[in-house]
């Protein structure tokens, strides 16, 4: 089938119809969204919404016609434009007038109000622009964010886009996040594109080194500061040790673990990956949830990734273990994530053999890890 460049350029313009930014003049916008509201019929609110809808229709550019700033000046605001444009349809489509003077109020507030909680900057009146952010608990991500300083290259480290969704909901920017298992620094490459400042505890000194090449190379637009000890988390007295980078606590943990002994990360005796049964392996990562509990705000979250191990014929429930040993201290479980994934490094191109091996052995093959959250003070 061709399609004629004529077609080609109304697909395109029925595209920006729709998607993109406008700027709007706040004054002009909500006199004249109060305007409508102050109508009698619910015909003639209709009436109004659908001249603004024309003039979005009509607009050869960001700018809405006569609602952009004039040459009087006047506060402006970037919005959506298909959520605009979802907004006025939805004030246009509500069967009673008091229903569309609802609908009007709420546009206004996401026009000139900012609402946010204590521990996020979203603007709870703008919620619909947060199309990209996931509430959901079963997270399918198809590829990692290998854009900037992120890359694949450490064995073991986690996708980008976990420590991405949990900094923008759960903490602000200049808050301060904490990784006991910095790796290859993913977590504080997210925290400098975000305006978040972190600290990664990292126990072999080859990868503290790698993790600060890469850490380095993302840009510092919100000039935020990324520090790095080179320490033993079980061990570590993380009060002591921020406080001597002047930090007086955090307000956001993410651990990733090693899930036991599945890759083999050093031969260091203290790490998890070592562990000589799944119990001493909890009572390590158990002594590094007590290590870094005093230096988590209260009622602020911790975020825990781990996955599940099979070993001779049985499903070790890594996962749940590691969640129980946690909720053994003052935290209350909000979320269990279930996260996919499609190829490990230890499975690359093996994915027949893996479906011969499951059919053999009677068992499922790993397509999941978890997220489990974490929120402090129950008592």
């Amino acid at each position: 089938m061709i399609i004629s460049e004529t077609e080609n350029k109304q697909k395109q313009k029925n595209k920006n119809l729709f998607y993109g930014n406008v700027i709007l003049n706040k004054l002009k916008v909500t006199e004249l969204l109060e305007t409508i509201s102050q109508t009698n019929t619910i015909v003639q609110i209709k009436e109004g919404i659908d001249r603004i809808l024309e003039i979005i229709k009509n607009q050869k550019n960001d700018i809405i016609g006569i609602l952009n700033i004039d040459e009087n000046g006047g506060d402006t605001v970037k919005y959506s434009k298909n959520i605009l444009i979802e907004n006025l349809n939805q004030i246009k489509e509500a069967q009673t007038i008091e229903r569309a003077k609802y609908y009007i109020e709420r546009l206004l507030k996401s026009i000139n109000e900012i609402k946010t909680s204590k521990i996020n900057d979203l603007n709870l009146n703008r919620w619909k622009e947060y199309h990209d952010i996931i509430t959901d608990s079963l997270w399918i991500l198809d590829k990692r964010d290998n854009s900037g300083a992120h890359n694949a290259g450490y064995w073991g480290n986690f996708i980008p886009q976990i420590p991405n969704q949990f900094l923008r909901r759960y903490t602000k920017q200049g808050d301060w996040v904490l990784d006991p298992f910095l790796g290859s620094g993913t977590t504080l490459i997210e925290c400098k594109r975000l305006g978040r400042n972190g600290i990664g505890i990292e126990l072999q000194a080859n990868v503290v080194e790698l993790a600060s090449k890469n850490i380095n190379k993302e840009a510092n637009k919100f000039q935020v500061k990324t520090e790095i000890i080179h320490a033993d988390s079980t061990e570590l007295d993380f009060k002591k040790a921020l406080k001597a980078k002047n930090i007086s606590s955090v307000q956001f943990i993410i651990m990733h673990p090693p899930y036991w002994d599945i890759i083999k990360f050093s031969k260091e005796e203290k790490d998890l990956s070592n562990a000589k049964s799944v119990e001493h392996f909890l009572q390590l990562f158990g002594k590094i949830i007590d290590n870094t509990y005093e230096v988590l705000d209260k009622n602020r979250y911790l975020a825990v990734v781990i996955g599940d191990k099979y070993s001779q014929g049985e499903w070790i429930p890594l996962g749940f273990y590691t969640m129980n040993e946690v909720l053994k201290r003052d935290y209350i479980l909000k979320s269990v994530i279930v996260k996919n994934f499609e190829e490990t490094k230890g499975k690359l191109n093996q994915k027949e053999l893996w479906r011969y091996r499951a059919l053999v052995g009677g068992f499922y093959v790993f397509k999941h890890e978890y997220i489990f959250l974490f929120k402090k003070g129950k008592k």
